[in-house]
């Protein structure tokens, strides 16, 4: 995809909606089949589809508010430039992954953030978009989705208050 391609082309040719977290999103597939509850763990209310993937963009400016979700998720790279995804794991630790094309500069073309870890993303600097995509497995479903308070996040995690405060919409 060229780097002249606008924000607004990209939303419009793949007919994005406004996420929640922030930035836009398209889902491109949801599988056929799903999985019923009593096989899957204890965390999931209800049955789940197999899979879920969506295009994911963020502009410069914008971010991916702070949240998390029940299930792992691979986050793929296709244009633009790179996407920092922030995930706070459990034990205290703070991972950054860059997620791009220039493999030279320690980015790469994917990531995994597992199920339960907090994350948010943002437009590394100088980025005028990240265009990326999320696949869910088991399948995305916003009944999984919690986003984060700040101040609740922070006392979880208070090393990392000024990035959270920073990456929060709530």
């Amino acid at each position: 995809m060229p780097l002249d391609l606008s924000i607004e082309d990209i939303v419009a040719h793949y007919q994005m909606l406004q996420h929640p977290e922030g930035g836009y999103y398209k889902e491109t597939y949801r599988s056929a089949e799903w999985i019923p509850q009593q096989g899957l763990p204890n965390r999931f209310e209800g049955d789940r589809y197999f899979g879920t993937a969506i295009y994911f963009l963020l502009d410069q400016g914008n971010f991916s508010a702070f949240h998390r979700i029940k299930s792992d998720e691979i986050w793929h790279f296709y244009a633009g430039q790179a996407l920092e995804i922030f995930v706070l794991h459990g034990s205290g630790e703070l991972q950054i992954i860059s997620l791009g094309n220039q493999i030279q500069a320690g980015e790469t073309f994917q990531a995994t953030v597992p199920a339960g870890a907090w994350f948010a993303s943002r437009p590394a600097a100088n980025t005028s978009f990240s265009l990326v995509g999320c696949t869910v497995a088991p399948g995305f479903d916003f009944a999984d989705f919690e986003l984060a308070k700040a101040e609740e996040l922070a006392k979880l995690f208070p090393q990392h208050t000024n990035l959270i405060r920073e990456l929060c919409r709530i």
